[in-house]
């Protein structure tokens, strides 16, 4: 009795990535293709913009390098993302078409549709690529979380909230307001948080 065929998922790379039209956008990650979300939500713009336009400040005439999404980052030959915003410190490491090796900083806002990737197959990722900094960044509840790489591993160096100066830890005079970058309106079904304090204690006699 013969043995069926053994079935085997595509192994993408590089190679194959240039290959591909570029009316879509793809994302590789161990060799596992991911296709984007063809247009991002106004929240999800709003959020790169103003990080980027404080960011862009900060950087403007110094010798590391800011760039916005798409940019094209390859990792490896079988890793090739395209994070939100990016600082290359290395003009070496710029070409024409994409940057080649591990930023410095990566900023990643997530998306209902990146969830799973972002938070876990890129972390992972960006960790034993050797970037030194990563933001993650959640719109609602609004949040950044702030990972500095440790060994081989990230470590969570703050997380922040909408009222709070994110301080990069790399690059210390870097400061980026987050009361700006999360100034968007509400959707219906959110409500701001609200602290409440525990009730008062009775006494009866």
């Amino acid at each position: 009795m013969s043995e069926p065929a053994t079935q085997y998922a595509p192994h993408y790379t590089w190679g194959d990535y240039q290959t591909w039209d570029d009316n879509q956008r793809w994302e590789i990650i161990d060799g596992d293709a991911y296709l984007m979300s063809p247009s991002p939500t106004s929240r999800h713009q709003r959020i790169v913009g103003e990080m980027h336009r404080q960011m862009a400040n900060y950087f403007k005439g110094k010798p590391c390098r800011l760039w916005v999404s798409p940019m094209d980052v390859v990792l490896s030959e079988e890793d090739v993302v395209q994070p939100d915003l990016l600082v290359v410190c290395d003009p070496g490491q710029i070409t024409r078409t994409h940057v080649s090796g591990a930023p410095a900083l990566v900023v990643e806002v997530l998306s209902d549709s990146s969830v799973f990737r972002d938070r876990r197959l890129k972390t992972r990722l960006y960790a034993r690529s050797g970037i030194k900094e990563f933001w993650l960044v959640t719109p609602w509840p609004s949040m950044v979380e702030v990972f500095v790489l440790r060994g081989e591993h990230y470590e969570v160096h703050d997380i922040l909230g909408k009222e709070q100066t994110l301080i990069s830890p790399s690059f210390p005079e870097l400061q980026v307001a987050l009361k700006d970058v999360f100034d968007f309106p509400l959707e219906p079904g959110e409500e701001p948080p609200v602290a409440k304090e525990p009730p008062a204690p009775k006494y009866g006699y």
